[in-house]
């Protein structure tokens, strides 16, 4: 799940992100290699492993997988460090051992141009409020970064703007920068969608956050409105998480595409505040927080002006790196020009110890502190073993498939979904002919379930064949149970979704054969509340894998199918990717 304020929804409206995505990936084709430097080398080569795979998708060897990549050994995976060595080897050795062919040409590596930038955390934004000094401190009341690969950015006196829920949206009729010119100031709103807070179903999608609802939408408007910065303010509620996961995720390395490569306007500085730190700025200028809550969510509200000018002097620490996704494929027996992808994140947030280890939960505070690692089993070491059990199943296949298969590990989804942004640009086969994607993110390991989650229910024709297949397992389909948070637009298969390519992203329900619906959504708010990007998620060898079998079963059939047939999938009528697809899939020189 993606890293900054990751992870299950709606379907994009904004046409201008789609057409953005098209003109993207309307080549096709793989390009060369892109220049980069080089990755910092392991020290030690990639954990190897004795231990004997069976062919069939099983829970030991799925195990065995998120053992490995989850370990201390791996350092949490992070992008550019020795633990994206030592994982994209041991992905590569694996592939080898399961006969796949390189999926990039002659190379299982396609290189990811990446600028990393650490944010100098000393750092604080000073407010002038109606005269008067105030100042916020990095962590504790706000959090900043840059995008502009620039070492030091200044914002001075800044005006600061209220502007809503930084919404422009023609075809809702909502512009919150209505006749407000932001050029040169700093806006701050709110996240998720115009409705939320007041939970009024006739705005946008009613409980289901739209892309406007992201904070990557709101800091991209408000680039291109020309805004010198930008301040999202936070609360648990509309964001899905709490402070703590921002201030863990925008701590330390941040990673981006070079800006040749990801030509979209960029702030020069973007971050969030606390609820807290908001609250008393907006009374500190005789504004109430609840009532601009209230108001923000109406139509015909307008960009509030606020008495305040803000400043920054931000030094950051810029380097450029690169990252790899790992990329396999097999080929089909009579389409071979034809595949189906299969793709997981390998990265997670890395290791914290020159940050001095986190604050943990309760009894267990102390033992968190010391732990720096954050070694992501679930998000994502199970989605990698998972299209690594289902690799496996297909190279056992009997016959074998028809159509190719393309096994497809990324990199940079804890930065902002970048390597499958990368990998869309720049696809190994060419996007009119991948015939869907199914991506695997954050595999619940809690026990057999009677339901499926499909995020973003009601997506693609996909759930159709997903569909008969938990019906012969005995499960039904639902969406997920908190379609507010988004979940749609923090994994890597929405970069293809926006591109036109049908994508599935489903998993195991929460209505559990042992103890229901009540303890499926107990261990899911267990895991939210005290894992999710934090040190605490580590393989844990008491975990209930029977569920995760079943659920790679059934992934795994869904592909089987598609690579056996000549069926080329679409998005529901009135779907707004449709259009992308059907374009995507027109003759050439149409």
């Amino acid at each position: 799940m993606s890293r900054t304020p990751s992870h299950p929804t709606h379907w994009l409206s904004a046409t201008s992100v789609l057409a953005a995505a098209l003109a993207a990936t309307a080549c096709s084709k793989p390009p060369a290699e892109a220049p980069t430097a080089a990755v910092p080398q392991a020290t030690a080569p990639a954990a190897a492993s004795d231990h004997a795979f069976d062919a069939a998708i099983n829970a030991a060897d799925f195990a065995e997988h998120v053992k490995i990549l989850a370990s201390d050994e791996f350092g949490g995976r992070a992008p550019g460090s020795a633990g994206e060595e030592k994982t994209v080897q041991y992905l590569e050795a694996q592939f080898k051992r399961l006969g796949l062919k390189p999926g990039n040409g002659d190379s299982y590596f396609q290189t990811v141009p990446m600028v990393e930038t650490t944010a100098d955390e000393t750092t604080s934004l000073k407010l002038d409020v109606k005269g008067q000094a105030r100042e916020l401190k990095f962590g504790s009341d706000m959090v900043v970064g840059t995008r502009t690969g620039k070492s030091e950015v200044k914002v001075d006196a800044s005006d600061l703007v209220f502007v809503g829920y930084g919404v422009n949206a023609p075809e809702q009729n909502w512009n919150d920068y209505a006749g407000v010119d932001v050029k040169g100031k700093t806006v701050v709103m709110f996240v998720n969608d115009p409705g939320f807070h007041g939970q009024d179903a006739k705005l946008f999608e009613g409980k289901r956050m739209t892309y406007y609802g992201r904070w990557t939408y709101k800091f991209e408007e408000a680039a291109r409105q020309g805004a010198a910065a930008a301040l999202i303010i936070h609360d648990s509620e509309g964001a899905s998480y709490g402070w703590d996961v921002v201030k863990n995720s925008w701590s330390g390395a941040q990673f981006d595409l070079p800006a040749k490569d990801d030509p979209e306007p960029r702030l020069p500085v973007q971050g969030w505040i606390t609820g807290d730190a908001a609250r008393k700025l907006l009374a500190d200028l005789g504004q109430d927080l609840d009532a601009l809550y209230k108001a923000a969510g109406k139509p015909g509200f307008k960009a509030i002006p606020l008495q305040a000018k803000a400043s920054i002097d931000l030094k950051s620490q810029i380097s450029e790196k690169s990252s790899r996704n790992v990329i396999a494929r097999l080929d089909g027996a009579k389409r071979p020009d034809e595949a189906i992808v299969y793709m997981a994140h390998w990265d997670h947030l890395g290791d914290h110890a020159d940050k001095g280890g986190h604050e943990g939960h309760g009894a267990d505070a102390s033992a968190a502190a010391a732990d720096t690692i954050y070694n992501g089993a679930i998000d994502n070491a199970t989605g990698v073993a998972g299209i690594l059990e289902i690799a496996e199943a297909f190279t056992k296949q009997t016959p074998p498939p028809d159509r190719s298969l393309l096994f497809v590990a990324v990199t940079l989804e804890e930065s902002g979904l970048l390597g499958s942004k990368y990998y869309v640009a720049h696809p190994t086969v060419p996007l009119n002919k991948t015939v869907a994607v199914i991506n695997l993110d954050a595999m619940p390991v809690i026990g057999k379930a009677r339901d499926m989650t499909v995020i973003g229910y009601g997506s693609s024709e996909l759930e159709d064949i997903l569909k008969t297949v938990a019906g012969a397992q005995g499960r039904t389909l639902h969406a997920e149970a908190t379609p507010e948070d988004g979940f749609y637009f923090r994994s890597d298969h929405f970069n293809f979704a926006k591109a036109g390519v049908p994508a599935l992203y489903a998993k195991g329900g929460d209505d559990l054969i042992d103890g229901g619906t009540a303890a499926g959504q107990k261990a899911n708010t267990d895991y939210r509340d005290h894992r999710y990007h934090k040190p605490a998620d580590q393989f844990d060898p008491g975990w209930k894998m029977d569920g995760v079998v079943q659920d790679l079963d059934a992934l795994y059939a869904v592909g089987k199918t598609l690579a056996g047939n000549e069926q080329w999938p679409n998005w529901y009528e009135g779907n707004a990717f449709r259009a992308a697809h059907d374009k995507l899939m027109q003759p050439a020189g149409k």
